[in-house]
């Protein structure tokens, strides 16, 4: 039997007919999810926080569609790969979607997480000053979930993305949820500025950079961490627990961040 497999970076009730769009998945996502709808069965496709997907059609089984639909969605996320759509049904838990960032580390296991930028990696614990020019370090932040995002005002893609995570921070309100804007390749008042015009208030913390030429952010106890080795473009966010660990990270803007609440409220619980 013709086997065919495409793969894209990018609740339990079964439905009749899969719904129109998946979550989290941006345009090139939702394309996919159209091409798989109109695919011959057996077909599956899967999903992952963060917009990860892949899909299969005319498998030599139903559950050969589902294994390999995984296989492949992991294949590009660190993020837990879960199944959307199965032929003609939805299989998509809903209650469980907001859960897909854990299990949270607690403080012990977080200590002996290794340093890095991965999933259930201790972030590097950054320098940084607050507008009042106050030294503060990234570990400041424990017992708070954190949106730590990289940008710059110089990036088309950080002006555009950043009213839809102004209005995440307004949605969550005084939740035990912390937002934290850090510029790159730019001095910290031109970024203060371009925030002011547009109304953002979420706090920015001052990397230490002064200009393009500046690659590297400090870290705490000296040295310094390339940028690039935080993001391979701009603007990436971080979600780290609430004893530093990543929980979730994207490179590139989110398109939808209010699809994130869920996520985040969910990690905050005590």
């Amino acid at each position: 039997m013709l086997f065919r497999l495409l793969l894209l970076l990018g609740p339990s009730l079964a439905l009749a007919v899969p719904p129109a769009s998946a979550p989290h998945l941006d345009s090139r996502g939702q394309a996919a999810y159209q091409n798989f709808l109109g695919a011959a069965a057996p077909r599956a496709f899967a999903i992952a926080p963060g917009g990860a997907h892949a899909w299969v059609a005319e498998a030599v089984s139903e559950e050969v569609a589902e294994e390999q639909a995984l296989e492949a969605c992991r294949r590009y996320s660190e993020q837990t790969c879960v199944l959307f759509a199965v032929n003609g049904q939805q299989v998509f838990d809903g209650k469980r979607w907001a859960t897909l960032w854990g299990p949270y580390p607690d403080a012990a296991a977080s200590a002996r997480a290794p340093v890095g930028m991965k999933r259930g990696m201790r972030f590097p614990d950054l320098a940084l000053s607050d507008a009042a020019g106050k030294k503060l370090r990234l570990s400041d932040f424990a017992g708070r979930v954190l949106v730590l995002h990289f940008w710059g005002s110089w990036c088309p893609h950080c002006r555009a993305e950043m009213p839809g995570l102004q209005r995440l921070a307004q949605q969550l309100g005084k939740e035990k949820i912390a937002f934290a804007l850090v510029q790159v390749r730019e001095d910290a008042a031109s970024a203060r500025a371009w925030l002011r015009r547009r109304k953002i208030t979420m706090p920015l913390y001052d990397s230490g950079a002064r200009g393009t030429r500046d690659a590297a952010l400090p870290l705490t106890g000296g040295g310094m961490l390339a940028d690039r080795e935080i993001a391979r473009a701009f603007p990436s966010t971080y979600v780290l627990g609430r004893h530093g660990v990543v929980l979730f990270s994207h490179t590139g803007p989110i398109s939808d961040w209010s699809q994130y609440a869920e996520f985040l409220r969910h990690a905050a619980r005590p």
